[in-house]
């Protein structure tokens, strides 16, 4: 007979997709800990009685990912090797009514804005007076600050407005609350995240309030850096980039998705900005911001798009010389408006676009990385690696940006901790360093 080795009331908790759904796995898991539960994160131990899945459902590969997780832990539940399997998050909130019918093992689905209903599933109370408070999943000196939920825009091919519903701020009175909540436990540097940055206070103030609330974060103790991420380019608030420049805690540092660079293709998408007026607008952060590192995202394959349209972008690419690039190949995703559309560009024909595109961005990247050399920039350090310390500049935010690296046999550093490096070597992607100053 087997004997069980579960601990009573103790949950493993699954975070699959972005800094967005990590926030609200550490919101839900405080709240499971302040209800006596035992939590733990993405455990490969196998005492929990119950798994909860948080997941992604933003593009296939997300979304596949999401199912075969959900399908493995089914499994185990039908072993009976745990007593309850939930999921929630994003697909969840999409495909409820299918999963619940394709995978009916799982005890219950809960959506994006259902916490307090998954809770009361577990008989624990969602508890008001925890508002702003997680448990962190990142290394504890930085933490991704939500400052808004949904997306109001209606760019053609995101099925984010679907999954996440209408934009909603949260009161710069509860973010700064938040904020300085995390610099008690030793956090430095707050990414502030939503699916669009510069939508915010438009509901709640009638006015986008973004930059008022980089000045009220500015002051919370304790916080170092402040790293702006998801901004949409289309009527962007200007003064936006005057308070990076004034404020010395915020980086000089933007990611703002362009998905693309030809106006046809920008007019089909749905994105309200042309190719011109997005020029002008970098052009204006790079006055405003001399000293401005500007992450962006693309978006390849496209329904429709033909070559010359592809070209128009690559040659985009070169010649505003972001310092930071990524490539996303489009998603056919359901009840999108691109869902009209025939999915008409091969899978072939996507990865050799988006490869050319990262070659032309290495090159770039590759050119501004042995600019530094010689250069002493202030760096926080994230973890150890093998032989070496591994941190970040301001220029260059966790996981998916340049990194600084330094030999742990010939210097020493605290994980967590600035520290003066001048740069000695550089490659396309990473900064090697020696420590000046602690």
């Amino acid at each position: 007979m087997k004997t069980r080795s579960h601990k009573e009331n103790k949950v493993n908790v699954i975070t699959l997709g972005c800094s967005k759904n990590m926030v609200d796995s550490e919101v839900m898991m405080h709240q499971l800990q302040a209800n006596d539960f035992e939590v733990v994160h993405d455990s490969n131990d196998e005492d929990a009685n119950i798994v909860i899945v948080n997941t992604c459902g933003f593009i296939d590969l997300a979304k596949e990912e999401s199912v075969n997780t959900i399908l493995q832990y089914a499994d185990v539940r039908a072993r009976g090797d745990i007593d309850k399997l939930y999921v929630t998050g994003c697909l969840s909130q999409r495909y409820k009514d299918n999963l619940e019918e394709e995978i009916p093992e799982v005890d219950a689905y809960f959506g994006t804005l259902e916490l307090p209903a998954l809770l009361e599933k577990l008989e624990a109370d969602y508890k008001h007076d925890l508002i702003g408070e997680r448990l962190l999943m990142t290394p504890p000196h930085y933490a991704y600050l939500k400052i808004s939920e949904g997306c109001n825009r209606t760019c053609s091919f995101c099925a984010i407005p679907l999954m996440r519903g209408k934009h909603i701020s949260k009161s710069i009175e509860d973010l700064v609350t938040e904020a300085k909540n995390l610099a008690k436990n030793g956090v430095k540097e707050l990414m502030l995240i939503a699916q669009e940055l510069t939508y915010y206070g438009l509901d709640i103030y009638k006015e986008r309030k973004l930059a008022a609330l980089l000045y009220a974060l500015s002051e919370v103790e304790g916080i170092e850096w402040i790293r702006l991420h998801y901004a949409y380019p289309s009527k962007f608030p200007l003064d936006v980039f005057d308070a990076i420049e004034a404020l010395p805690k915020v980086c000089n540092y933007i990611d703002m998705p362009l998905q693309h660079a030809n106006n046809d293709v920008l007019k089909r998408m749905r994105r309200q900005i042309t190719k011109e007026e997005t020029m002008e607008l970098v052009q204006e952060a790079r006055k405003r911001v001399p000293d401005m590192a500007f992450r962006t995202t693309l978006l390849v394959g496209y329904p429709g798009e033909t070559e010359e349209e592809f070209q128009d972008m690559l040659e985009f690419v070169r010649e505003m010389k972001f310092e930071r690039v990524g490539v996303f190949q489009y998603s056919h995703e359901e009840n999108t408006s691109a869902y009209d559309f025939e999915d008409d560009v091969p899978a072939e024909v996507k990865e050799q676009r988006a490869a050319a595109i990262m070659e032309v961005q290495a090159d770039i990247s590759w050119e501004n990385n042995l600019a530094k050399i010689g250069k002493t920039f202030k760096v926080l350090f994230d973890r150890v690696e093998g032989e070496f310390f591994v941190g970040r500049t301001e220029y260059d935010s966790p996981e998916v940006d340049n990194e600084v690296l330094i030999k742990t046999a010939d210097n020493y550093v605290r994980i967590g901790d600035f520290a003066m490096i001048e740069i000695i070597d550089a490659t396309e992607y990473d900064l090697y360093g020696k420590v000046i100053e602690q």
